[in-house]
């Protein structure tokens, strides 16, 4: 039998370990990149460092557009707004109750063109939605209650469904949100610099600084790397007791072999010297049948017990009704055993 928990804790282990790697390796990244302190500082840097493009950076500054977005729901104003629509049902299950489940009606994202600005200068952002970190603000979370119209209601109770509403929900990322976002840097044609997803390298949006980020990756490289330990630990402990159960069951098995093989041998024996002593003084039977009444019939596997069982189709009595249960095969005949039969003595 493969020891699927072992194995699987294993597996985890690894899996842990290298997103503990992975969140390592971007936090000493985030270490190395260019930390511009004041936006008006890019364009030179940009020109300093024109030999050895790209220049990956951390600017900061509050969120900014020219032509931002009037939330429907909440009034906010913002750059990014997503909205959601969810319509929440009861459903009538195999058991005969009711659950409550909710299905996704309608999914939306408007962005528009914008910026940081740190009152020194303006940077645009591209690409923001792609980036890691990014947490949209909740501005309005709406639950509008379905209608009570009788034919409606009959029809979706036969159809299993009894609805609730329509739940609306909206994410915004509002303008003058303090932001930092780590990219590349580049400027454009008419001198615009911006902020894009590097061809290799990180891309952050986030609402934390640079350093709460280098702190929080770290924190979760480490808490990854003692799971990865722990996991480690319990599934090699799982794999070798599955491994010491499994040699002595195997040796279990070979001991009982050798038993069965012996004894077999050892009665088979018996019942010839037996024979063979009827057969020369037939006048000493009562003393044989004094003696044969003196010797138990123990099992032979055992040696303890009484035999009380008969193999089915083979007929062989030679064990007990405990050694019977483990075995599959006569011990005398090697015929495969269908059923055991207990006997009774009186």
């Amino acid at each position: 039998m493969i020891p699927v928990g072992g194995i699987t804790c294993c597996l985890s282990a690894a899996a842990l370990y290298l997103l503990g790697r992975s969140s390592g390796r971007d936090a000493d990244v985030l270490k190395s990149v260019t930390r511009v302190n004041q936006l008006k500082d890019l364009a030179q840097l940009l020109d300093a460092a024109s030999k050895v493009l790209p220049l990956v950076v951390s600017v900061s500054g509050r969120v900014g557009s020219e032509t931002p977005i009037n939330c429907e729901y909440s009034g906010l104003r913002g750059v990014i707004v997503e909205q959601t629509a969810e319509q929440h049902f009861l459903k009538h299950n195999d058991a005969g109750s009711w659950i409550q489940d909710s299905a996704l009606m309608l999914s939306m994202c408007k962005e528009v063109p914008w910026y940081l600005d740190d009152s020194t200068s303006r940077v645009h952002v591209v690409g923001a939605r792609g980036a890691t970190g990014l947490v949209l603000t909740v501005g309005s979370e709406v639950f509008e209650e379905s209608g009570r119209s009788l034919v409606r209601g009959t029809l979706d109770y036969l159809q299993g469904l009894k609805m609730l509403g329509v739940k609306r929900i909206e994410r915004v990322l509002p303008t003058g949100s303090p932001l930092t976002v780590v990219g590349e840097a580049v400027k454009d044609d008419i001198g615009s610099i911006r902020i894009q997803r590097p061809h290799k390298g990180p891309f952050y949006v986030s609402d934390k600084t640079i350093d709460q980020l280098i702190a929080n990756l770290g924190k979760w490289s480490r808490l990854y790397k003692f799971a990865s330990m722990g996991l480690s630990v319990f599934g090699v402990y799982l794999l070798a007791k599955h491994a010491f159960q499994y040699i002595m069951e195997r040796r279990r098995h070979w001991e009982m072999r050798k038993r069965v093989l012996a004894a077999a041998a050892a009665k088979k024996a018996g019942q010839e010297e037996g024979v063979a002593g009827l057969n020369g003084k037939a006048e000493s039977g009562s003393d044989s049948t004094n003696k044969d009444r003196k010797m138990p019939d123990l099992c032979v596997i055992c040696l303890e017990q009484e035999y009380n069982s008969v193999f089915v189709p083979c007929g062989h009595m030679c064990c007990c009704l405990a050694c019977s249960s483990h075995l599959t095969n006569c011990p005398l005949c090697r015929r495969r055993i269908e059923q055991v039969v207990r006997t009774f003595r009186h």
